[in-house]
């Protein structure tokens, strides 16, 4: 991927809900990397149907929800931080503080999978975790995210 993996406006920081739907619904709507999306509650929809598929708790604290739509020629992602933690029925039944939400067209794979794959690495990094955690500020949150995906 030549374009950062994490770029300004992806962090969510101290989400408000603590379950699943409200969080997601909080995340796409107040990330910035969302918000040129005219087609929010059709992206909303299909993160949901995703997550009725298979829950995307992965464990560690922390999930990756994806929504994939036709419309979508860029995959974009964002995070959120929960200090609270949001009940979101992962496998380990652990709450889920860091929420991964990826816009995605179907037909881009090669990129979604090396998306997933560097996710891969923030999510089993509980250092890193409990670091954003104890963030400030969005800002700061945000400023660490992009720090830890520098090459």
């Amino acid at each position: 991927m030549t374009e950062p993996l994490f770029q300004r406006g992806a962090v969510v920081f101290d989400i408000h809900s603590t379950d699943k739907e409200a969080a997601i619904k909080e995340i796409v709507s107040r990330a910035k990397v969302f918000a040129a999306i005219s087609c929010k509650e059709r992206f909303i929809d299909a993160i949901f149907e995703r997550e009725g598929e298979k829950c995307t708790g992965v464990g560690h604290g922390a999930a990756v929800a994806n929504g994939k739509l036709p419309e979508f020629t860029k995959a974009k992602i964002a995070l959120g931080i929960s200090r609270r933690g949001i009940d979101y029925g992962s496998f380990d039944g652990k709450p889920v503080h860091l929420l991964f939400i990826v816009a995605s067209e179907s037909l881009i794979q090669e990129d979604y999978i090396k998306m997933m794959g560097a996710l891969a690495r923030i999510v089993r990094d509980e250092d890193f975790h409990k670091e954003l955690l104890s963030s400030a500020d969005e800002e700061e949150a945000e400023e660490k995210v992009i720090q830890y995906y520098s090459p």
